[in-house]
């Protein structure tokens, strides 16, 4: 379906204001914060800067509305996320544009982000009249037992600039369909997105109340009053390791209920027995998947030291032909980084490695501006001293480590702080049980290079953060047990 709109006029069709109560305000001091382009550098508009204020009145929207919502019949609630996850559809290329501008990714990856949060909502609108509780007897036979299933309470919601939509609807879908009511705070790079999918929730019936947005540039200065507030009963964020730090501290003044989806430092691991086609192609989805830009993505690519010099060449020769652009150029296979910090750090990566020993297959370089765009990059011979094997990247860069033994090769993969995803290419049966088995982690990917769909639990274990998104258990993290003991006489 062609977009509806031009550039222009789709950003000027996005809501620029605070969502708070169900009404669209300018915040306590009317203060703003540019929201810019990656591809060019150029400011796209101005929004809403929230600051404590706003943040305080917002939360009294989602505590006041909270009762009225948790009774709200689960059908209820289950049809206004259907009817949300159909506008979301309907509008794939909108909001496909409108990512690709405040992100960068290329269209065909906002596309496929559109499909993928909108998912999130159909999935989550059936999970909201599955939500049960139980009736037993106590051992002893005097007593029965009765386990309700209730909402959490408001909610506290923080999402990062990398998957703009799909981390909105990841949170939010569950918080509707459990009965919680929210309080959005999306990242101050990519608002506009959490903006468009607000409005597209009012339109769905969503009541006054239920989700607030709040927009700002001192994220710190606001959430902490909200966290330390008593009226918070739950946090979810998806973000970095070191902020999730900070956030937990806050929360365990208030004791807050936490999920956080934190970072990752993925091993992909290839043995001599894979598939080499099939690895290679799994490579560029776990690597270029949103320019590098996302948790899962393949931070170390171990190679058996038999085929290490084949699949460098064969992954470099796959770089080399990507197209490099603006993402809103239909022939663009990889967009500008989202800002020139990002830009620069991986520099300092690939010039570390560099400086160690490894070799330069293809890339290596930022590309000159406008915009902040780096090229698609092989290493080989990577020390495993080299700094880029001991953070994220969050870059279209690969560093390949030959290996030759696998217990060697597990205990390498473990030894990090983070243990979100990791990737097992093998055609022997007992070793990719073994792999999965022994890999410290929480998702693997058995010869794919994509573990994300809202059908399975999404999360890590270590510092890649506490609980699971999507799947059966996603809704579990907005619910409640409460027990009732039942006598019985005579």
């Amino acid at each position: 379906m062609p977009t509806t709109l031009s550039a222009d006029e789709l950003i000027a069709s996005v809501p620029k204001h605070l969502l708070i109560g169900g009404r669209w305000v300018a915040g306590a001091t009317r203060r703003t914060l540019a929201v810019d382009d990656p591809a060019t550098g150029t400011v796209l508009c101005e929004i809403a800067d929230a600051d404590v204020e706003d943040g305080r009145q917002a939360l009294d929207a989602a505590f006041e509305a909270q009762d009225g919502w948790a009774d709200t019949p689960a059908r209820e609630r289950s049809d206004i996320l259907r009817r949300a996850y159909e506008i979301i559809l309907s509008r794939t290329e909108d909001l496909a544009l409108l990512m690709t501008l405040e992100m960068g990714k290329p269209l065909a990856e906002a596309r496929g982000e559109v499909a993928y949060a909108a998912e999130f909502f159909r999935w989550f609108s059936e999970e909201a009249v599955r939500v049960d509780g139980g009736f037993s007897r106590t051992p002893d036979g005097r007593n029965r037992i009765l386990v309700m299933r209730q909402p959490v309470g408001p909610c506290l919601l923080i999402t990062p600039w990398n998957f703009p939509l799909a981390m909105g609807t990841r949170k939010i879908g569950p918080a509707i369909a459990a009965g919680c009511t929210m309080v959005l705070k999306p990242a101050p790079q990519t608002p506009l997105s959490s903006l468009a999918l607000a409005r597209i929730l009012q339109e769905a019936g969503l009541p006054d109340g239920v989700l607030q947005v709040i927009t700002t540039s001192r994220p710190g200065d606001v959430v902490a009053p909200l966290l330390r507030s008593g009226q918070i009963r739950k946090l979810s964020f998806t973000g970095s390791t070191q902020v999730g730090r900070v956030l937990l501290a806050q929360c365990a003044e208030a004791v807050v209920r936490t999920s956080m989806e934190l970072g990752g430092n993925a091993p992909f691991i290839v043995f001599p027995d894979a598939d080499l086609d099939l690895a290679v192609e799994g490579a560029m989805t776990a690597k270029m998947r949103n320019m590098g830009e996302a948790c899962t993505a393949a931070n170390r690519l171990f190679v058996h030291r038999r085929i290490a010099d084949e699949f460098g060449w064969r992954l470099a020769a796959r770089m080399r032909s990507l197209r490099v652009g603006a993402g809103t150029a239909d022939d663009t296979d990889v967009g500008p980084l989202i800002d020139e910090a990002s830009r620069r750090k991986i520099s300092a990566l690939v010039n570390d490695a560099v400086s160690r020993g490894a070799r330069v297959l293809t890339g290596g370089t930022a590309i000159e501006g406008p915009g902040y765009f780096y090229s698609p990059t092989v290493l080989t011979e990577v020390d495993l001293s080299s700094e880029m094997l001991k953070t994220e990247i969050f870059g279209p860069v690969a560093p390949i480590v030959a290996f030759d033994d696998e217990a060697e090769i597990v205990r390498t993969a473990n030894a990090t702080d983070w243990g979100l995803v990791g990737y097992v290419f093998t055609r022997d049966i007992d070793r990719a049980l073994r792999l999965c088995e022994r890999l410290d982690v929480g998702m693997v990917g058995l010869n794919t290079g994509l573990v994300s769909t809202p059908a399975a639990p999404f999360g890590g274990v270590k510092q890649s953060g506490l609980g699971r998104e999507g799947g059966r258990v996603g809704i579990e993290e907005f619910l409640e047990y409460k027990y009732v003991a039942i006598p019985v006489r005579g």
